[in-house]
């Protein structure tokens, strides 16, 4: 979709907004936007003790519920009097299949049916790029039924597929490929390392998912795209340079770097990065760009400042999530 929204603003600073899935990567940037912006009333459900622990230190003063979504319980009242809610849960990474349907689909039900039943007048539901891509894997299947849902609930809604995103709090990602090139000597690149990607700076999206309370948007689907196309290597050489990181970028065999992948996988059982992201990330994929700096009225901030602001000194540069 390419047609501006309109701005005149829906939601006041005192009205009582939900994020569910808030303790993640989003949802803690997306809480230090609003109180920026003057938001009081915020709302978090998560079950992640340790993220939901971080988020707790950082901002007393929000409310937190830890609760599995995927279970029926109070937090299904939490809605109760929102002005809107912004669903973030899900299950990005893993190597159990049922983890995937129970945190992209069936929280997702339950949160949906919650959301009915008060009566919320908006959702702001957060997909995935990869509903768009040609990659196959319990992410991308789970995320498309999660998206569905969404768009055949009845509430009024908008859809926000950002792509891979950075920033303050990434356990995972380039937040995770940042750390590892600190402590490491080398730091090897699967291949010839040219895989087009096109990361999107978090507080960017938090902006539009802003933007989107406040103008509600109703019914549509937006391709939220880093505006830049920046290969993998060159990712990797920029974070290097802004860090200081003294690892050597090595490229490696592609298979090479799979089996390295495959028996770290047996030490971790929750390892930061697998190999069905390997391969997701190997995969051709050219999102779609939308002006969403024109329709959403955020400027874009350009890659490499957002790697400063992301891995230079900042209040939360030393924060990591738990994945």
């Amino acid at each position: 979709m390419s047609n501006s929204v309109p701005h005149t603003s829906l939601v006041k600073p005192d009205d009582k907004l939900v994020l569910f899935g808030g303790a993640g990567l989003v949802g803690q940037n997306l809480v230090v936007l609003l109180k920026q912006q003057g938001f009081t009333n915020l709302v978090v459900v998560d079950k992640h003790p340790a993220n939901s622990a971080i988020l707790r230190r950082l901002h007393p003063d929000v409310t937190l519920i830890e609760a599995d979504m995927a279970e029926a319980g109070p937090w299904e009242d939490c809605v109760a009097g929102a002005a809107a809610v912004v669903m973030l849960q899900a299950q990005i990474g893993g190597e159990i299949e049922e983890e995937f349907n129970r945190n992209n689909i069936v929280s997702t039900e339950r949160a949906l049916a919650a959301c009915r039943r008060h009566e919320v007048p908006y959702i702001a539901h957060i997909s995935s790029s990869v509903v768009n891509s040609m990659a196959r894997d319990w992410y991308t299947e789970t995320k498309k039924a999660q998206e569905k849902l969404v768009v055949e609930s009845g509430l009024a809604h908008c859809v926000l597929r950002p792509t891979l995103m950075f920033g303050w709090f990434d356990r995972k990602h380039l937040g995770w490929l940042s750390r590892f090139m600190k402590r490491m000597p080398v730091f090897p690149i699967p291949g010839h390392g040219r895989y087009m990607r096109q990361p999107l700076y978090v507080m960017d999206f938090c902006r539009i998912i802003l933007s989107c309370l406040q103008t509600r948007p109703n019914g549509g689907a937006y391709n939220i795209t880093g505006r830049e196309k920046i290969d993998y290597i060159d990712i990797i050489r920029t974070i290097k340079r802004t860090t200081g990181a003294r690892a050597t970028v090595l490229t490696i065999p592609y298979g090479l770097f799979w089996l390295l992948l495959k028996t770290y996988a047996v030490v971790d059982k929750n390892p930061p990065f697998t190999t069905k992201q390997l391969k997701a990330l190997s995969t051709p994929d050219d999102f779609e760009l939308i002006p969403w700096w024109d329709i959403f009225k955020v400027p874009p901030t350009p890659f490499e400042e957002a790697v400063r602001k992301t891995y230079g000194p900042g209040e939360y540069a030393d924060v990591v999530l738990e994945f």
